[in-house]
């Protein structure tokens, strides 16, 4: 699983470096996605700019994801969606649960002050 994190602020960035997020490596991601949360990640921007395919599993994985976090008082946002991954991400729904941002920079500015903790604005 190639992913690359960092800390900007109070703010935990994934990017996720993988053309495809699908079912044969989500077990490895949800685990280091959920070790940052364990660690103490509340704020999560989950960049995945460079995904772009997802299939169902993923969604389910997304949306366990957010439940961790919010039982922890967490958010997760998701940034840099490709188009199709989008439109999966919306005709499921996932999109009124979890905010998403066009690109990192947004899904950041998200979380600043002013701003409902996590709710987009794409």
């Amino acid at each position: 699983m190639l992913l690359e994190s960092e800390e900007r602020g109070d703010v935990s960035v994934v990017r996720v470096k993988e053309a495809k997020l699908t079912y044969p490596i989500l077990s490895a991601f949800f685990a280091e996605v959920r070790q940052l949360v364990e660690a103490g990640a509340r704020r999560l921007v989950l960049d995945l700019s460079a995904v772009g395919y997802v299939d169902s599993a993923s969604i389910g994985c997304l949306m366990d994801i957010h439940r961790l976090l919010r039982d922890k008082d967490g958010v997760l946002v998701l940034s840099g969606l490709q188009p199709r991954v989008e439109t999966m991400i919306s005709m499921t729904g996932v999109h009124k649960i979890i905010a998403l941002h066009r690109d990192e920079a947004a899904a950041l500015a998200a979380f600043g002050p002013g701003r409902a903790r996590g709710r987009g604005d794409a």
